[in-house]
């Protein structure tokens, strides 16, 4: 119980993705940058692959091979979480943020078909790939989790006063 609140946080991260890539696709054209100041454009893209558009041009079996992917990972995460410590924060706010950017763009891929990227970061010539709220929650997650295994401390056993 004492872990609810990281699935709310989920929730959040999810209602944030999902917001943002309605106001993406009624607010901008397709494949047209809108700049917002150097290096920096909103511009509408829809990925049927997966990060760096891994596999979009495979057919359409990438679908359901990256929607499996994503529901597994997500039963995995929420069991994961539901095991946690309470004193957990730093893991346990790991793992919300890559459950609510998996969550994120599950849905696109079950309901369009493909998923709805729209930040645009360049240098000069330079352009990353397109990503949205849901990338930028699972990266986070990602490199808080590495971090945590790293330095996190991991005694399994309790120090008493």
């Amino acid at each position: 119980m004492h872990n609810l609140k990281w699935l709310l946080l989920s929730a959040v991260v999810i209602a944030l993705d999902l917001w943002t890539k309605a106001l993406a696709s009624e607010h901008l054209a397709m494949h047209q940058p809108l700049p917002v100041f150097p290096g920096f454009n909103l511009t509408l893209m829809h990925n049927k692959g997966a990060a760096f558009s891994f596999l979009s041009s495979a057919g359409g079996w990438q679908r359901w091979f990256f929607t499996i992917i994503a529901a597994v990972v997500s039963v995995v995460i929420v069991v994961w979480l539901a095991r946690l410590k309470p004193r957990q924060h730093w893991l346990a706010l790991a793992l919300a943020l890559v459950l609510g950017g998996a969550l994120g763009n599950l849905w696109d891929r079950l309901t369009l078909g493909y998923v709805v990227d729209f930040i645009q970061v360049y240098y000069r010539e330079w352009y990353w790939p397109a990503f949205n709220i849901a990338d930028s929650a699972i990266f986070v997650g990602a490199v808080m989790l590495v971090l945590d295994s790293l330095f996190g401390r991991h005694d399994e056993t309790e120090k008493k006063p």
